[in-house]
């Protein structure tokens, strides 16, 4: 006898089945008494009539309190007259494997009855939402088919340090720890180690892991642990192959998650999920920033100027869609001085792009670059001398040309389901001012 996922009972009508779950809800009326039990994949109906023979059971049918576990042994039977999938089960053991026992602090099923804030000092139960649910099996469908996706195409996963000797990206938005006797930081990203793969001949690597950025800052979309899906892989001729990649690796995730998932969410979120098509379009910064000013007189802040922010990505998608009926677009062409100085550049241009979707940035892609003295040499502009010492030895003995990306998991997530806010979308949410539960 094994416990059934309730998404199979239909395979078992008339037969002894043994559930697990949450006691979903309890009716005890006057001469029946009727359980809803849930798990992950449903709800099934427990009919106990209230009669001598069932008296034990009718007792812990009337001492059960909702969100308490069972486990029922019962026959699995059909009725139409019940509402929940015309099937019941009339059980003959039930045994409580825990009990709630106090009044639940939030009501999980109404996501507006609490704060956000409420509602992730209750993550545990937020998280039992029939809408949460579906966000983390949509999430798990995306991740897998996009890891699927790569190793088809021969990459190797790897596992990065995260404890560091110095800062992966330029800049001082990185956490700081004792490391014994010295001190170390969090990895803001796998990007020197992935391009230490590259130079040691494993040619396509990937990585989906936890990155850490100290930015304080409270918008939608940051948080300051986060997981990302990294991408790099060797001898491309440019960036557009590293663009042409990321489009085919999007739409093969995003196309297992609208045939798994399309049209649950479309009745639990209310998002139609649209599969994107090759190409994306493609526009240049500077083109862009005069397509704002001419379509919705919109002239870029002095300090942003070379780069994008959040005001001109709302735009820019406003713009592309309207035109090319596209939701996403990959911008080119940005100022040296807004890029990481490991970026390749062709004419002082650096040779990367921006994706940006529903008006959100969702990646950072590169041709890298992979020839030692003129890394050396930008990286010396930036400021960077003995703290990236160890990385710039990865491209003294060769390396091939290459490139890649990283894709913020938690924040496709949160635009592919239309949810508003990264709190929503993280299993247990880090920012500025929340580092429990």
């Amino acid at each position: 006898m094994k416990t059934l996922y309730f998404k199979d009972l239909d395979q078992h009508f008339g037969k002894v089945v043994v559930l697990d779950g949450f006691v979903d809800n309890v009716r005890d009326l006057q001469y029946v008494q009727f359980v809803v039990l849930r798990d992950t994949t449903g709800r099934v109906q427990v009919t106990i009539e209230k009669n001598e023979e069932n008296a034990s059971l009718n007792e812990i049918v009337s001492n059960l309190t909702l969100e308490s576990t069972v486990k029922v042994k019962g026959t699995l039977q059909q009725n139409e007259k019940v509402k929940l999938n015309q099937m019941e089960v009339i059980p003959s053991e039930i045994i409580v494997t825990s009990l709630s026992l106090d009044e639940l602090p939030i009501n999980y099923k109404d996501s507006s009855s609490a704060s956000i804030d409420t509602r992730l000092n209750y993550r545990f139960l937020d998280l039992r939402s029939q809408k949460n649910l579906l966000m983390f099996k949509v999430q798990t469908c995306l991740v897998h088919a996009m890891r699927e996706f790569v190793m088809n195409q021969g990459f190797l996963e790897i596992h990065t340090p995260k404890l560091i000797g110095a800062a992966s990206e330029s800049g001082a938005e990185v956490f700081e720890l004792k490391y014994f006797d010295r001190l170390a930081y969090l990895a803001q990203s796998p990007q020197f180690y992935k391009q230490m793969a590259i130079a040691s001949g494993f040619d396509k690597v990937f990585e989906v892991a936890p990155v850490f950025r100290a930015e304080n800052s409270n918008s939608y979309r940051h948080a300051t642990e986060f997981t990302s899906f990294d991408v790099e892989f060797s001898y491309i001729d440019s960036f557009e192959d590293v663009m042409d990649f990321e489009e085919n690796l999007l739409i093969a995730g995003i196309s297992k998650v609208k045939e798994e998932y399309g049209e649950e969410i479309k009745e639990i979120f209310g998002v139609d999920i649209i599969v994107p098509k090759k190409p994306f379009p493609r526009i240049k910064l500077e083109e862009l920033y005069q397509e704002l000013e001419k379509t919705a007189n919109f002239s870029m802040n002095v300090e942003d100027v070379g780069d994008m922010n959040s005001e001109s990505e709302k735009l820019a998608s406003e713009y592309i869609k309207k035109k090319y009926g596209h939701e996403f677009v990959f911008i080119t062409d940005y100022s040296a001085k807004k890029r990481a100085f490991y970026h390749m550049r062709k004419d002082g241009i650096p040779q990367g792009y921006d994706l940006i979707w529903k008006g959100c940035e969702i990646t950072t892609g590169a041709q890298r670059e992979h020839r030692y003295e003129v890394l050396k040499q930008q990286a010396l502009e930036k400021g960077l001398g003995e703290d990236i010492k160890f990385y710039l030895e990865f491209f003294k003995y060769g390396c091939p040309p290459h490139g890649g990306f990283a894709i913020g998991v938690d924040r496709i997530t949160m635009l592919l389901l239309e949810t508003g806010s990264i709190k929503e979308t993280m299993f247990i949410f880090r920012g500025p001012n929340r580092i429990e539960p």
